[in-house]
């Protein structure tokens, strides 16, 4: 399976795509927002992952806003807020076979290009 889990109009997440060429490659595009991430998604990405909490971002909005800097999350929580507001997920998460890159720093992406390069799928 290659998926991409993206949001259309975050300029991070278009620069990765558009860099790697990600979307001419036979992937499965899934904007976020516009088609939510179901409990079955989140459950494989956390499989490949390890938890919940890999796939949550600490940089939305909404984790200042509710306050959630000041409380202990548990993977019950991380899980729960993911699924209630896109917002909340990593962007991108690529799904690449049994392989997953989580996020918009330099190391996940520069992963994201050695593994796109070992399985001979040429980004530019």
């Amino acid at each position: 399976m290659k998926k991409i889990y993206h949001l259309g109009n975050c300029t991070t997440c278009q620069a990765i795509i558009k860099e790697t060429a990600i979307d001419k490659k036979g992937f499965v595009m899934q904007n976020i927002k516009s088609e939510k991430i179901t409990p079955a998604q989140l459950e494989e990405m956390k499989k490949m992952a390890g938890t919940y909490e890999a796939l949550f971002s600490r940089r939305a909005m909404k984790y200042k806003e509710l306050g959630l800097k000041d409380k202990k999350l548990t993977e019950k929580d991380y899980r729960d807020f993911i699924l209630e507001e896109y917002t909340f997920l990593k962007r991108p998460v690529v799904l690449i076979n049994d392989a997953i890159f989580i996020g918009s720093e330099k190391k996940a992406v520069a992963a994201l290009k050695t593994h796109l390069k070992s399985i001979r799928i040429v980004y530019r």
